[in-house]
């Protein structure tokens, strides 16, 4: 019996890396007078690293691994995803990245149901808080019993930590989930065993 269903956040309850993350890094750089930029192909190379500040850390090591080691450069990395975090966030609260198409529909649904709703993701917190709240209305963070997101775990998808954190807090195991994710190497093995794709 399928007792939750545990969405991940960017490309699966909203398109938000196009229309949102990768415009902020870029803005982000700008701020702090960097000659970066990410374009859409090269942003959707980079996307195979999991996570903002890892992708950072990642880009900085290509193009000047000598910045990269410095030990000035876990300070930049934070701070650069910081700026990046809050244009984000005030790009969701205008409106620039929207739910894909059913997803309010299928929430509305579970909820009505009595199905649990949980998340399971990388992005930050902050960046979670404002797209439910932007897209779905103030009280929708509280529609989900678990939110795990961003650095609560110190593996980054496709390690199973996060799910594993999620299924913890729900007092639940993988067979009673539906994961809900846009690429097939963010689910862990047993949590694809145990789960049907959407």
């Amino acid at each position: 019996m399928l007792r939750a269903l545990v969405w991940d956040v960017d490309g699966t309850l909203a398109e938000t890396e196009h229309d949102g993350h990768r415009i902020a890094f870029n803005r982000a750089f700008a701020d702090e007078g960097l000659a970066w930029h990410w374009d859409e192909d090269l942003y959707r190379e980079l996307l195979a690293t999991t996570g903002g500040k890892e992708r950072l850390r990642g880009w900085w090591q290509r193009v000047d691994p000598a910045a990269a080691a410095a030990p000035a450069a876990a300070a930049r990395i934070a701070r650069l995803h910081a700026r990046k975090t809050a244009i984000y966030v005030d790009l969701v609260a205008r409106g620039a990245v929207q739910l894909r198409p059913g997803v309010a529909r299928l929430l509305h649904a579970a909820r009505e149901a009595g199905i649990t709703l949980a998340i399971a993701t990388t992005t930050s917190p902050d960046n979670v808080q404002a797209l439910l709240q932007a897209t779905l209305g103030a009280d929708s963070p509280g529609w989900f019993a678990c939110i795990g997101a961003g650095d609560v775990v110190p593996a980054k998808k496709p390690a199973p930590d996060i799910y594993l954190w999620v299924l913890q807090r729900l007092g639940l195991v993988a067979e009673d989930c539906l994961a809900l994710e846009d690429s097939a190497p963010a689910a862990p093995p047993p949590w694809r065993r145990a789960c049907r794709p959407w």
